[in-house]
Parts: structure tokens; sequence; C-alpha cells
């Protein structure tokens, strides 16, 4: 397998939880500011929706869209446990954070690195952003993880939060994801996936 990743972005989440899986994969830079791979490749001609992550297969095969993809490397490997089983209701409560994370968390982070977003705009989605962070750090209240148990939501929220402090977000009010974070990172596929991409040493 192939995946298409930018440095920090959220297919940061997906390389995790290939390392979490232990499955074989190559991880292939593709840029989402020149939307070109590192040998000029026009990245469009691979995925036409310009964004990583994207999910090749051997077979030529290709998947986008995090709570896809995630949702599809757990189910390769169920013996590592990192979704529930599909068909059941912590399946859906899995798929009920994948979307949230992706539709209200990671879009809201959107406009704090657009250059050409106003103090207006960007004020507005900090605001956004921190409605939606009071409502994590109360879910969060005496449980590990999102489900309780460790699962590729878990991959995704991790990165989407690790965003903040470079757009001005701060973490401290929230103590249940400070604490959350710091168990997040203190996974070893967290941390190698960070020291892959150059994001710590």
């Amino acid at each position: 397998m192939k995946l298409y990743y930018s440095t920090g972005a959220c297919s940061l989440s997906v390389r995790i939880t290939l390392l979490e899986s232990g499955l074989p994969f190559e991880a292939v830079l593709a840029s989402t500011k020149t939307h070109q791979l590192e040998d000029g490749t026009d990245y469009y001609t691979i995925n036409p929706k310009g964004y990583v992550p994207l999910l090749e297969f051997d077979n030529g095969e290709r998947l986008t869209e995090v709570a896809a993809i995630q949702q599809y490397i757990a189910d390769q490997v169920p013996a590592k446990n990192l979704a529930p089983a599909n068909g059941t209701m912590p399946r859906y409560r899995l798929q009920e954070w994948l979307t949230f994370i992706g539709t209200e968390l990671h879009k809201a982070y959107g406009p704090l690195f657009n250059p050409n977003a106003s103090d207006e705009v960007k004020n507005g989605a900090k605001s956004r952003i921190n409605g939606r962070l009071a409502y994590v750090n109360e879910q969060l209240a005496g449980k590990s993880y999102l489900l309780g148990d460790y699962s590729v939501a878990d991959n995704y929220l991790f990165v989407v939060l690790n965003w903040s402090g470079r757009v001005g977000i701060e973490l401290a009010p929230y103590p249940n994801i400070t604490a959350y974070m710091a168990r997040m990172l203190a996974r070893p596929a967290v941390q190698a996936a960070l020291k892959a991409e150059g994001l710590i040493k």
C-alpha cells in the first residue's frame, strides 16, 4: 500500500493507524501547497480532490477520506482492536466520532491556516472550536479514550488537536483533553509517526 501524505496534515492520523496496524506501507509526500509529488508528478492526476490522505492499494485501487481509510485499515487487522466490530453500536459510535472530528473540528480549523482570512473570520473560528473543545473535554471525563478503549478515532482527534498550538488555540483550559493528549503522545506509533514526518526529533 501507498499512503499519500502531507507533513502534519490529517494524513498523519492515517500514518499512526498504519503503524498501529503493523501493515506494510510506503509513504509518498504530496505537498498540499504545490500539489506535486517530489518527482514533479501532478498530484491531481492521482487524486482529483487534490488533498490528502489517499491510500493506494497494490491493485491500483484508491481510497480517500480519513474516516473511510481509518475503518478500512482497522478492518484488515481485527485482532488489533483498532475499531469495534461492524454492525455493533460501538462501531456506530466510532463513526459518530469520526464524523464529528471531520466536520465539526477539522473543518473549523481551516480558516486559521488561511493567511487571507480576516481577523473576524479567525475569531469566529476560534469561538466555534472552543465550543467543540468544551464538548470533547466533557465527553472524555472518566475515560482514557473517546470510546473508552483506544480506537482509530483517537488518532484523528489527536492530529487535529495537535494543530492547536500552531493557530493560537489553548488546550490548557481543558484538563481532560490535555491528559488525553499526553496519553496519545506516549503511544509508540504516535511517536514513530511524528518522527517520520520530522515533527519531533
